[in-house]
């Protein structure tokens, strides 16, 4: 028993240390820093902004956010130290999904990346359903009285049934 409890503890974490070695680094592009994408998730007609400080102090940046079908943009340097940021504006066109938004450092060539969502609604935009569910046929035909009153019988019938087995039982006539 202990042998198989070491056996399955060690698979555990070994399967654990291969996740965490293996694990995708979001927003991460081919050296430090990361392309942050602001808000990260739009409906399409949006505009999202990008800010990043991997290009150094007021470093520019050529972005690209033709995966969401939105073309290229500029980031440039802002007041902030080492920042530079830039914005386009999600096309009305655009699928829902993750996107992959880009951007190629002008000096020292780096390119990083960061994700966008493209949802229908708003976060903050609350969605009620409409329309009736898809149950299949059951009572969605209408009202069948033969049917009712077969249903009715059955439960009646079952009712019965198992009060008399329980007066028996308690009776102690046996089963």
């Amino acid at each position: 028993m202990r042998r198989t409890a070491r056996l399955l503890t060690g698979t555990a974490l070994a399967v654990a240390a291969a996740g965490l070695v293996a694990a995708p680094a979001h927003g991460t592009g081919d050296g430090g820093g990361e392309l942050r994408v602001h808000p990260s998730s739009v409906v399409p007609g949006d505009r999202a902004a990008v800010r990043t400080t991997a290009c150094g102090g007021n470093g520019t940046a050529a972005g690209d956010a033709s995966a969401v079908g939105a073309g290229s943009f500029t980031l440039a340097g802002t007041a902030h130290e080492g920042e530079s940021a830039g914005e386009f504006r999600v096309p009305p066109s655009a699928q829902p999904g993750t996107y992959e938004i880009a951007a190629m450092c002008a000096v020292s060539g780096r390119r990083i990346t960061g994700d966008l969502v493209v949802t229908l609604t708003s976060p903050g935009e609350q969605v009620h359903p409409r329309g009736s569910v898809k149950t299949g046929v059951g009572g969605a035909l209408g009202p069948d009285p033969v049917q009712t009153a077969a249903g009715v019988a059955a439960l009646a019938v079952a009712a019965a049934g198992g009060t008399w087995l329980l007066h028996r039982r308690a009776r102690g006539d046996g089963i």
